[in-house]
């Protein structure tokens, strides 16, 4: 099959999204599937891909670049067009950030409540945010493409926030590499890695990998540690990604827990941290569906998340996972964190982990996703059979001002 994948990054460190794209472009490749990728940078790590590469130059905005993905993609005309939240010209339309509208409301449980009436009048006067709403516009129509959400929660988004029908989605959790992320990897990294981090056996190192601090319940989690560290427990918490580190480690030093907090940056390898952590810890106000706490799972390591992360629909609270209710909770964040400084309970817990994600692996995530392609070309040729003689698939786009598109 020819297929066509969107994202704006083909950059794997980069985020969840892209990692599982790399991941999934892979998988494709590795089935004898010709995999044509449009975006606007390409990292080194992908260079020696056997993709087709089509770089979007010059998008100075995301409508841009959505346009000129367009025009590309009507040129190329592969069987399925596969966007992952970026543009609008798609067969199988896959927001990994889910419902954006949703997001919106969810970062507003960031704030004080004082402060979130300002917030909405605000962010109606930005022009990012204009622009996203115009983007939406055309995202959600009904073109005839199947929407792929990766929870539950994500489908009920669809519906809430844009009108899409039930029958138009389908729910396709994300899959984990079980052999990459695996507990093999702690006799393989664990010493090694905690001995680099200065970590003595003694201590129980919790983890957590993110991007986006905020969001993914940074600032909830230190005040966590600020709790434990008051009663002297024995824990120790390491920060995997971010770039502007200095604030968060300013933070640490006012609530005097900069010697229990390592902030490593990002890392192009995950899998020496989990190998090395005890718990993962993911207390999220947004997430979709989780990459890394699947890939924390798969590594053995049991989870504290929140339920409003799609993959808290994956887990059951008390056997692989505890979930908390309020990512704001810096108490009750704490209080689990103090039940898992239980060894046995961990490799209790851990070991049910392990389990889940044996069941969501990358390559019945492939499987679920080809399923969809399969629909897609079954209905355009059943659809072909009725059509008039040589009507094409849908118009060119009029593009009044096209950045340039160059093929690598």
């Amino acid at each position: 099959m020819r297929i066509g994948l969107v994202l704006e990054q083909f950059d794997p460190p980069r985020g969840g999204l892209e990692r599982w794209s790399w991941q999934f472009a892979s998988e494709l490749l590795r089935r004898g599937h010709e995999v044509h990728v449009v975006a606007s940078r390409f990292s080194e790590q992908t260079r020696d891909m056997p993709i087709v590469a089509h770089r979007i130059d010059g998008a100075g905005s995301r409508l841009a670049f959505a346009q000129a993905a367009q025009a590309e993609l009507f040129r190329l005309a592969p069987d399925v067009i596969h966007d992952m939240g970026c543009g609008w010209y798609c067969d199988v339309f896959h927001p990994h950030g889910g419902s954006w509208a949703s997001l919106t409301q969810r970062k507003l449980l960031m704030l004080p409540p004082w402060k979130r009436p300002l917030k909405r009048s605000v962010d109606r006067l930005l022009p990012r945010q204009r622009e996203f709403r115009r983007l939406l516009l055309r995202q959600y129509v009904d073109n005839g493409q199947l929407l792929v959400a990766l929870s539950r929660t994500v489908a009920d988004d669809f519906r809430q926030f844009h009108g899409v029908p039930a029958e138009r989605i389908r729910v396709v959790y994300n899959g984990v590499d079980t052999d990459h992320f695996s507990p093999a990897g702690r006799t393989r990294y664990r010493r090694a890695m905690r001995r680099r981090l200065g970590i003595s056996e003694e201590k129980v190192l919790a983890l957590i990998v993110a991007h986006n601090f905020r969001l993914k319940g940074v600032p909830t989690l230190l005040r966590a540690m600020g709790r434990l560290a008051a009663q002297r427990l024995p824990v120790h918490l390491v920060v995997v990604g971010g770039k502007h580190l200095r604030p968060w480690r300013r933070m640490a030093g006012r609530l005097r827990i900069d010697k229990a907090v390592s902030f490593v940056g990002p890392q192009d390898e995950t899998a020496p941290y989990y190998a090395a952590a005890d718990v993962y810890v993911h207390p999220t106000f947004y997430d979709t569906c989780s990459l890394v706490v699947l890939e924390a799972a798969a590594s053995g390591l049991p989870i504290i998340t929140t339920r409003v992360n799609g993959v808290s629909e994956l887990l059951n609270d008390g056997v692989d996972a505890l979930l908390t209710s309020d990512p704001a909770d810096a108490d009750e964040l704490a209080g689990q964190m103090r039940v898992l400084l239980d060894g046995s309970l961990r490799q209790e817990m851990g070991t049910a982990a392990r389990q889940m994600a044996l069941q969501h692996t990358l390559q019945r995530n492939v499987e679920e996703i080809l399923a969809v392609y399969e629909e897609v070309v079954g209905t355009r040729r059943r659809a072909a059979v009725t059509a008039e003689p040589g009507r094409q698939r849908s118009a060119q786009p009029a593009v009044t001002t096209q950045p340039a598109v160059t093929t690598q």
